[in-house]
């Protein structure tokens, strides 16, 4: 469960104003806010049970949709589908007897206090967070969780799991 303890620190923050690296020593180029180490692991998104429960979501808001078993991100005001395929598997057994915190939220950046909705907001205005890098994340990460994000580096392609298939998608 390192995943676990990876999140659980973040939540200790309640604001970083500074750049973060995970799973490895330090970030190295100034335009990034979060940036993950190399290996066979994705980035679980935050599961929610529809889209509809989702209170002052913005524009760039990503989350897994546990309703439809979709990833969407929000993009001028619509939701939008980054799965393919509505066929997901979602076990939500982890998160159905917790009691929602309206105020959990950690912060990267900034520099002021943020009022962003969300968990995990990056809110530096000038720089991006970069996703989980792999060789073939659709077969390198071993039992993958719904919501599963990643960018796969041999097709340049960035790969979610909806719980039961993986969706590609190419800028």
């Amino acid at each position: 469960m390192k995943k676990t303890g990876i999140i659980i620190s973040l939540f200790l923050f309640n604001q970083c104003f500074s750049q973060v690296a995970i799973g490895k020593n330090s970030v190295n180029n100034t335009s990034i806010s979060l940036e993950f180490g190399n290996g066979n692991r994705g980035m679980i998104l935050p599961w929610v049970t529809s889209t509809g429960t989702v209170a002052g979501a913005v524009d760039g808001t990503v989350i897994y949709d546990a309703s439809d078993k979709k990833i969407k991100y929000r993009k001028s005001g619509v939701w939008m589908d980054l799965t393919i395929d509505a066929s997901g598997v979602v076990n939500t057994a982890l998160q159905n007897s917790k009691t929602e915190s309206a105020t959990a939220k950690v912060t990267i950046g900034g520099g002021s206090v943020n009022t962003t909705p969300g968990i995990l907001v990056l809110a530096d205005d000038h720089k991006a967070m970069v996703l989980p890098k792999m060789n073939s994340p659709h077969l390198n990460i071993i039992n993958p969780a719904a919501g599963t994000i990643a960018y796969d580096t041999v097709t340049h392609q960035l790969a979610v799991f909806n719980g039961t298939v993986w969706s590609f998608w190419k800028p």
